[in-house]
């Protein structure tokens, strides 16, 4: 049996005082649970201090990670930089990269590649506009995203996988626990098709899209979906520590 992951995105949200805070109470919540990972992503400046406060039993991801080793990129970030500062793993594919910040496939590919190699964990984010599920291409979307963003990867032990619709990315609307089971049913036999069943079974495939208190304990009772990955609700504990506990029950 998978065992449950319960990731946090903070975005570009709190500050050195309120992500300490922050980090502590869920690193408490998250050695009351310990049938539970629990994973946070605070902002790039703020790794190492949320990973102190944070304490055992918390892995901590950056939110993004650049392809080269080093060199003339202004503004970005390396897995060495990443790895210097104890980050454990580290966001792929999010929808913000991919549509508002406009990153494609290829480069995707290059940074899941150059991550996996450094030994970060991965956890690659998929998943499809409104108007590619109101016209039936939600699979066709999800295969095309897994393929090219894996693309050259052999083993998907350091990989977790998060489907997050985009149209219920802080819209407060949520896929139905049916249609999230939907996609990561198709998701793992994708997967059983691409590396085999017996990977197919160790994935954790995360949902991602509106995760609150109130339908967490729904969701990840799916029988393929092995957590969630969590935005606005993971920045405020009486939020996130609840959808910790539902994972766990």
């Amino acid at each position: 049996m998978r065992r449950p992951l319960v990731a946090g995105n903070w975005k570009m949200n709190t500050n050195a005082a309120s992500g300490r805070e922050l980090a502590a109470a869920v690193g408490e919540a998250s050695r009351a649970n310990g049938s539970v990972d629990v994973l946070v992503a605070p902002p790039a400046p703020y790794l190492t201090a949320v990973k102190d406060a944070a304490g055992d039993g918390v892995m901590v991801a950056a939110q993004n990670v650049y392809f080269e080793d080093d060199g003339a990129f202004t503004g970005e970030v390396s897995v060495a930089m990443l790895k210097d500062l104890g980050c454990d793993a580290v966001l792929v594919g999010h929808s913000e990269r991919r549509h508002v910040l406009g990153e494609t496939d290829v480069v995707l590919n290059k940074k899941t590649k150059k991550a996996l190699d450094a030994g970060l964990h991965v956890i690659l984010c998929v998943g499809e506009l409104l108007d590619e599920r109101k016209a039936e291409k939600t699979n066709a979307v999800l295969d095309q995203q897994m393929s090219d963003a894996l693309d050259g990867v052999d083993s998907l032990d350091d990989v977790t996988i998060a489907y997050e619709p985009v149209w219920a990315i802080g819209t407060g609307e949520t896929a139905t626990p049916d249609q999230a089971e939907d996609a990561h049913k198709h998701l793992r036999q994708w997967i059983a098709g691409k590396y085999g069943q017996d990977a197919a079974d160790k994935v954790r495939i995360l949902y991602g899209g509106s995760v609150k208190p109130n339908n967490a304990a729904e969701l990840i009772g799916q029988e393929n979906v092995d957590g969630a990955l969590v935005g606005g609700a993971s920045l405020k504990p009486d939020l996130f520590v609840p959808i910790i506990e539902a994972a766990a029950s």
